[in-house]
């Protein structure tokens, strides 16, 4: 079981999306105020996590699909709107291959890089969100959450067009987000940072080229390792500051501020 999160940047809610059993994915809806997970849908294909991105709102999820044998007339491969937690397309664009790294919301709700639907209407996005066609680049869910490149991570090459050569030797940062109001300041006086390596952490796809994600809470963006989060496969700092975790037996947890390795809350 595979498990990869995509954090709402203006709501506390996670898009959960699972790769498994065989070659089902599904997606869930975490609310992390509430502490509840919600299932949603099952899809006999692909759902390739670093292509898709969750509004900021986490009401729609924007996801690149493969399905084979599919019934309509669109192509096998394409990027659809939906209500998290389903896969109910709102609007469909046609792909046609697996080149494309899919779409984001943007907050300019004129902007839609994909031009018009093939099947559906955007008419929920209208005076909300645009869509952009989203740049090849290792971690681009992450980088737009404010993770960026460890000052140890090499250059990219000017003709590596697919961010790929790097892959296994990337790292990316995020800091702990600063206590919304209202809530308690953080303990020890240090906002740890949580870093990611890893080829596959970069591409969420085709495991068997990569090993599996690496991550670690440290004192800065290169400094010293404060936890090594060796069970975990997937994290994320949510808006308050807890530290979100999905788990290698693919628990996802909310842990607490001042106790890395603990957890308040888990669901499978």
């Amino acid at each position: 079981m595979r498990v990869f999160g995509i954090v709402a940047t203006a709501a506390d809610v996670v898009a959960v999306l699972r790769r498994g059993p065989s070659n089902w994915c599904h997606v869930g809806r975490w609310d992390i105020a509430a502490r509840r997970y919600e299932p949603g849908s099952w899809l006999h294909g692909t759902l390739y996590p670093q292509r898709c991105d969750l509004s900021p709102d986490g009401e729609y999820l924007c996801y690149f699909a493969l399905k084979g044998n599919n019934t309509w007339e669109l192509d096998d491969t394409y990027i659809a709107i939906s209500r998290l937690p389903w896969l109910t397309a709102l609007a469909v664009w046609s792909i046609g291959d697996t080149w494309t790294r899919g779409a984001h919301f943007v907050a300019d709700a004129d902007r839609c890089d994909l031009g018009p639907p093939d099947a559906g209407n955007t008419n929920g996005l209208r005076d909300r969100y645009g869509l952009a066609k989203t740049k090849p680049a290792g971690y681009p869910v992450e980088r737009r959450r404010g993770w960026q490149e460890t000052p140890d991570t090499p250059a990219r090459a000017a003709n590596d067009v697919w961010d790929q050569s790097r892959r296994d030797n990337v790292a990316m940062a995020r800091p702990q987000p600063e206590p919304a109001r209202g809530r308690a300041p953080w303990r020890g006086g240090t906002r740890p940072w949580l870093v990611v390596r890893g080829g596959y952490a970069a591409h969420r796809q085709l495991p068997q080229s990569y090993g599996p994600p690496r991550y670690e809470l440290l004192d800065g963006p290169a400094g010293s390792v404060l936890a090594h989060l060796d069970e975990v496969q997937w994290a994320d700092w949510a808006g308050g500051g807890e530290l979100l975790t999905a788990t290698t037996d693919g628990r996802l947890q909310i842990r607490d501020r001042a106790r890395w390795h603990g957890s308040t809350t888990s669901h499978r």
